[in-house]
């Protein structure tokens, strides 16, 4: 495209809500600078919202196309037709990769037209781009990291405040970091569809949404955050990506980090993402992970790239299997009757399942006693097991709770 010279391209703009407005007014803002960086300025050649436009006319009348209806239908529908049409497209639909991705990659490909999709994940960090161009030829072995803003200001602002999660919830949506329905945000279910498209894209494998286990922040209670500072921990919703025996492991869990760890420092609506690779060790990356204008400047930038004439392969190069039993080191809150043996029983059988103990803290008395325990990495199954045998005892006065613990500090 670049090579036609200052030819206007035209781009078709699929939704105009928070992100598609956002997207208009910077195309217009930046207008120049687009033209002045690949020879073609743009231009909105029309608009398809529930009430306005045509989608024909509209990909008829484009060059190139830009999906921010969300959703999956008609936002498949109309992908696939685009792509087949012999249009490039830029989406900033997570949850359509996630499902649909091997049949859009593949019509991309056969198509031998652009699929763009930065500001599916991560928002304004540029992951995509680095995985794909950067690190193209880099065997990674992990990609983690916190990508969801939504969570993370929650979890943020728990910890500063002490306040309840209902309560911390109610502010994220007064000031717009959480929808009126969060339940994907909170549920983990928004970070796991971005860790399925970074898993795709780090390993080469098809990944589905289907094949990532992942759990929400619905159940964290203000004691945990409180007794995780006391043992030097910050909580975030982690989603990662990594190789193991042979296949791969894809989750998204709520986890404490030490501080030592590049996370942990990652405060209020933002996001963050590690990769490593035995040839780079590791690289960091963060950045606002939520907004209008932050989504819009990432859908942007792959506008340029395509106009620029960069091509990224979407490639599967093999299939890997998903590895679902991993170790992992575990925060295990009990809430106990307050009689002596108490302790010595949970350590039986703690230690019947070969966990061994890394930091404990005990508090209060009577109904308020607690056991407060890290537990050295071991298999989730074995934790599992352990942690269904101490549900079974009658010194605990409610089911235990317990969440991940990441121990490297770099």
């Amino acid at each position: 495209m670049a090579s036609e010279g200052s030819k206007p391209v035209r781009i078709g703009l699929l939704g105009r809500g928070t992100v598609g407005a956002a997207f208009a007014a910077l195309l217009a803002e930046r207008a120049d600078a687009v033209e002045a960086a690949t020879g073609r300025r743009p231009e909105i050649a029309g608009v398809l919202t529930r009430g306005e436009g045509s989608f024909e006319q509209i990909l008829a009348g484009s060059d190139l196309l830009v999906e921010l209806i969300g959703g999956t239908e008609p936002a498949r529908e109309h992908v696939l037709a685009a792509l087949r049409a012999g249009k490039p497209v830029v989406t900033a639909n997570k949850q359509l990769l996630a499902q649909h991705g091997d049949e859009l990659f593949a019509v991309a490909r056969e198509a031998g037209v652009q699929l763009r999709f930065e500001a599916a994940v991560a928002a304004v960090i540029p992951i995509v781009r680095t995985i794909q161009e950067s690190f193209g030829v880099t065997e990674i072995s992990k990609v983690f990291g916190i990508v969801n803003g939504t969570t993370n200001f929650i979890l943020s602002e728990m910890a500063a405040t002490g306040a309840g999660y209902e309560e911390v919830l109610a502010r994220a949506q007064e000031l717009g970091y959480a929808e009126a329905d969060p339940s994907d945000d909170v549920g983990g279910a928004d970070a796991a569809a971005k860790m399925a498209i970074l898993a795709r894209l780090a390993f080469h494998t098809p990944v589905t949404l289907a094949e990532v286990a992942f759990e929400g922040i619905e159940g964290i209670q203000p004691d945990d955050l409180a007794y995780a500072k006391e043992l030097g921990l910050s909580l975030k919703l982690l989603g990662v990506a990594e190789r193991r025996d042979g296949g791969i492991s894809v989750r998204v869990f709520p986890c404490f980090l030490y501080p030592g760890h590049p996370l942990a420092p990652i405060e209020g609506p933002f996001n963050a993402v590690m990769v490593e690779a035995p040839a780079i060790s590791e690289v960091t990356m963060s950045g606002p992970g939520a907004g209008g204008l932050q989504t819009a400047s990432a859908v942007l930038g792959d506008v340029v790239s395509i106009l620029a004439g960069d091509a990224p392969v979407h490639e599967t190069r093999v299939e890997l299997p998903i590895v679902a039993d991993v170790g992992s080191s575990f925060y295990l809150h009990l809430e106990v009757a307050d009689r002596p043996g108490v302790l010595a029983r949970v350590a039986t059988v703690l230690g019947e399942h070969g966990i061994s103990v890394k930091s404990f803290v005990q508090r209060g008395t009577g109904s308020e006693a607690r056991l407060v325990m890290v537990i050295h990495e071991c298999l989730e199954s074995k934790f599992s097991a352990a942690v269904e045998e101490l549900s079974g005892l009658d010194d605990l006065r409610s089911p235990p709770r317990s969440i991940r613990v990441i121990e490297e500090e770099y």
